[in-house]
């Protein structure tokens, strides 16, 4: 995959810096196609860091890339965004990102696969299985690193019960529990962990609650609320009630990121069956 890069200004300007300063090419990759014959060019021909790029010029970016992942054209997941340099999908819950050994052909990376079987499979942000919502994915090495934390989030969630304080900030410690490797639990000696939420609407049984985060800990929102007395609906392994759900009900409903240009990409995807039945099973009114 070749990445392209244009000098707009009016001078020449020095190659390592035009690409690490200007266009945010890790130091990384640029080193790694130094090592790469024809891995950077100019016009068509080779260019070292220490050479100008001319005003005007274009720099091409000779990137290779690999992908061990089957794909499985089978599957089908709504593509919410796309463009040179990510994708963005709306991943259903049940779905695993990353194949496993129990999932090795049924996850967003054997979709990915089966669109770009020449690429390598990137996510920015990385959802549980159980998670449903917006996933970014970047289509090359250096739309990763860019994006890499600069990716917002928002997340919907619904809870059991209906909390008195409409909105809060749960500011919880959060760390491995003792002999478990994949629970987490809220403890002084955790690492911060953050969370701001605000109920949109409650039919006393559940709440609907909009999340921002302050910090990104495994399963966060998910400890933070069974902290607060309110777990996730169909969440078992913190608490959450699966009489009406199974498998949380948290969906990543907006991300927003840089475009590269200065601008933003802001996204919104509603959310799946999961949650959508709840709202239609009992009456939510909304919260003002």
């Amino acid at each position: 995959m070749d990445l392209k890069f244009r000098n707009e200004s009016g001078e020449a300007k020095n190659l390592q810096f035009f690409l690490q300063k200007e266009n945010g090419v890790s130091r990384r990759l640029i080193t790694k196609l130094k090592r790469q014959p024809m891995g950077i060019t100019c016009e068509g021909k080779l260019i070292r860091t220490i050479d100008d790029v001319p005003a005007g010029a274009e720099v091409i970016l000779h990137v290779s890339d690999e992908n061990e992942i089957p794909p499985n054209a089978e599957l089908n997941v709504p593509v919410v965004f796309e463009n040179d340099s990510v994708i963005v999908f709306n991943k259903p819950q049940g779905m695993p990102v990353h194949p496993s050994m129990n999932h090795y052909e049924d996850t967003l990376g054997n979709y990915f696969s089966a669109l770009y079987p020449e690429l390598t499979f990137r996510p920015v942000n990385r959802l549980d299985r159980n998670t449903s919502g917006l996933c970014v994915v970047a289509k090359d090495q250096h739309s990763a690193a860019r994006l890499q934390r600069s990716v917002k989030k928002i997340y919907y969630a619904v809870i059991c019960g209906e909390p008195e304080e409409k909105s809060g900030r749960i500011d919880a410690p959060i760390k491995r529990q003792t002999e478990s490797l994949i629970t987490r639990c809220v403890a002084p000696d955790g690492q911060n962990a953050v969370t701001n939420y605000r109920i949109i609407s409650s039919c006393g049984k559940y709440s609907y609650a909009r999340i921002e985060l302050e910090t990104g800990r495994t399963h966060q929102i998910r400890v933070h609320f069974s902290h607060i007395g309110f777990p996730l609906a169909g969440d078992d392994l913190y608490g959450g009630s699966c009489e009406d759900a199974a498998g949380q009900t948290l969906h990543c409903g907006e991300v927003s990121f840089p475009d590269g240009k200065g601008g933003m990409i802001v996204l919104e995807a509603p959310p799946w069956e999961n949650i959508l039945h709840l709202f239609r099973k009992y009456p939510f009114n909304e919260i003002k």
